[in-house]
């Protein structure tokens, strides 16, 4: 598909003709592989304030992303007052566990306990899909640097969760969140991305890896990723990203009056810098 610039709208030409798409009722422009895309075209694209996200084949790679015009930093601003608020980042924490287990943990579980706990929850995923599929597990052992090395399900699985994090990467960069500003994972350009994908795990990417090795071990690696394509669309996995993390973040549903005329208008709110005014004075 070649995308191209087409008065003040964009052009999709493909095998079927042409098609005339008008940039404001875009909000993310997803390009996979065989896409070209003008200079006029992006420029159209960005000067309207639709993002435009490079992805592999139906979303399982996420490659690049160039961002439109800005009109909201609300979700970075949350992600960033929540990060750096110990009791509300230890809230999203335990959100993002409840998630993960479908109810809540005590909250009097240390650290520790809770590692131990998503082990064992881990371990009884892994052994429930074997004796599923009759596939043998032997633990999850890998080497980026020798692939051959694994077996075929831990290269599965590897595959598996790389189109996982493409998935969620796209996701999380067109809501306008930072992939860097992690949760429970921290230190890593990609940590938010690792705490999202860490969701769906156990309801996608184990199950498919297992039933692609219980099938064939040829061509795996091709094969897992049309698996995952496939089984993205069929779940409506990028449909459900954002949501979740908006409620994770519990980030509300409308922008106050204060961020619609600051975005309106360039101003900034001179009540953040008051406080910082207040505390440095206070010490």
């Amino acid at each position: 598909m070649r995308v191209e610039q087409e008065s003040h709208a964009i052009a999709l030409w493909d095998q079927s003709g042409i098609t005339v798409v008008p940039v404001a009722a875009l909000g993310v422009l997803m390009l996979g592989p065989g896409s070209t895309v003008t200079h006029a075209a992006v420029r159209t694209l960005v000067e309207n304030g639709c993002s435009i996200v490079w992805l592999g084949e139906q979303g399982v790679r996420c490659y690049a992303q160039g961002t439109g015009e800005t009109r909201s930093a609300r979700h970075i601003l949350r992600q960033s007052e929540l990060l750096m608020d110990e009791a509300a980042h230890l809230e999203v924490v335990w959100r993002m566990y409840e998630y993960r287990f479908g109810y809540r943990l005590d909250e009097d579980l240390t650290l520790n306990q809770i590692r131990g706990k998503e082990g064992v929850r881990m371990r009884d995923a892994y052994a429930a899909e074997a004796e599923r599929t009759g596939v043998t597990w032997q633990g999850r052992r890998y080497d980026q640097k020798r692939w051959d090395w694994g077996d075929p399900l831990n290269r599965a699985l590897s595959v598996a969760n790389s189109c996982l994090n493409g998935i969620c990467h796209a996701a999380i960069v067109s809501g306008g969140y930072s992939t860097a500003l992690g949760f429970i994972h921290t230190g890593r350009q990609l940590s938010f991305v690792y705490d999202i994908a860490d969701l769906y795990k156990t309801e996608i990417t184990i199950p498919l890896a297992f039933e692609t090795v219980a099938e064939s071990p040829e061509s795996l690696e091709s094969r897992v990723r049309l698996a995952c394509r496939d089984r993205f669309r069929q779940t409506r996995l990028l449909s459900r990203i954002l949501p979740d993390i908006d409620q994770l973040l519990q980030v509300p549903s409308e922008e106050t009056e204060d961020e619609r005329r600051s975005d309106a208008t360039g101003e900034f709110d001179l009540r953040l810098w008051e406080r910082l005014f207040d505390d440095v004075r206070r010490s």
